[in-house]
């Protein structure tokens, strides 16, 4: 059975990427294997793609794609049989080893989980990395005592993928949440999604004024990192906590102490990759029952096909997309 994927192949011009006819032989060791329906395209889908991050470490030729939701066709686990709806994100897919961008893939049992009610495989993929990391991101919130009579929350980079995620998440929540963003014409849609209001890019992106400025936040997602995530961790409040789950801004921290020893403010690190088997299904049995099919469909920026990925990942890396790109695999 031969079937289209999307292979990288590295040459001296740097990394090529083209759909490809294989075969199943060619895909990785698995207990079970699955017919993908949907990807996405995410921020390090983009810089796999294109070659511009050292995302890859496995070797070349090399299927990218974090994430993927599909039907199992074969299994040697228990816990799957062939007509399972499924989905895979994290444990190194797309990295370490082959991702999504396959219309098959063979992949190990433990790191599936299954479609939540109530949510089709297209709506899983609209989700995918970016929503399971906002949702992390919130319950980590939840799970410090922030809760939404404690005040407004910050969401960085909102209009990016994880960010207008959790602003629509937290939003739903309860909570007052302020959106910052570098782009103007992003406001309707964060204000859409329930952002209460918006902070231009460069007020937190200058870092911190002090190293203890006036408290502004009871809780945080930080999708950038760099001086905005130092910026946000001395503007927040007593017992806060701040939920970092990226770095599009940079991956070097500068603080000090005085935030975390004078108001006891925690910064929890949110690990999308190898987070353990029930906090994932709870995760997504979280989203399923959360996110509203309305916030859905306006977080789909357009469904591709594969051969449209590598043209996505560009305008992903060049600040080009608001909302989420889907991969169409099913055809």
């Amino acid at each position: 059975m031969r079937f289209d994927a999307l292979v990288l192949e590295k040459t001296p011009e740097g990394v090529k990427a083209s759909v490809q006819a294989l075969d199943e032989t060619r895909l990785p060791e698995g207990d079970v294997l699955v017919e993908v329906l949907y990807s996405s395209v995410n921020y390090k889908d983009a810089l796999a793609v294109t070659g511009r991050g050292k995302i890859i470490r496995g070797d070349y030729p090399f299927v990218p794609g974090i994430d993927l939701v599909g039907r199992v066709l074969a299994s040697e686990s228990p816990a799957w049989k062939p007509g399972d709806l499924v989905l895979c994100t994290g444990w190194g897919i797309g990295e370490n080893t082959w991702g999504g961008y396959s219309r098959r893939q063979r992949l190990r049992s433990e790191w599936l989980v299954p479609l939540p009610e109530g949510l089709t495989p297209l709506e899983a993929m609209v989700i995918g990395t970016a929503g399971f990391t906002a949702m992390l991101s919130a319950m980590a919130l939840a799970d410090h005592g922030v809760t939404p009579d404690r005040g407004e929350v910050v969401v960085t980079g909102a209009s990016g993928g994880v960010g207008s995620m959790a602003v629509a998440i937290l939003a739903g929540r309860g909570y007052r949440v302020v959106a910052s963003t570098g782009k103007a014409a992003a406001h309707d849609y964060l204000a859409a999604l329930g952002a209460a209001r918006f902070l231009p890019r460069e007020e937190l992106g200058a870092g911190p004024h002090r190293p203890l400025d006036s408290a502004r936040w009871a809780g945080a997602v930080d999708a950038v990192g760099g001086a905005t995530l130092a910026a946000v961790i001395s503007q927040t409040g007593r017992h806060g906590c701040i939920a970092a789950c990226g770095l599009a801004g940079g991956h070097e921290l500068h603080t000090t102490v005085f935030p975390f020893i004078l108001r006891g403010v925690t910064l929890q690190g949110i690990d999308s990759n190898t987070c353990p088997g029930p906090v994932r299904r709870r995760a997504w049995e979280n989203l399923a029952r959360e996110l509203s099919k309305e916030a859905l469909q306006r977080m789909t920026s357009r469904m591709i096909p594969l051969e449209a990925v590598p043209e996505a990942s560009e305008e992903i890396l060049a600040g080009r997309v608001q909302g989420r790109i889907v991969v169409d695999l099913s055809a």
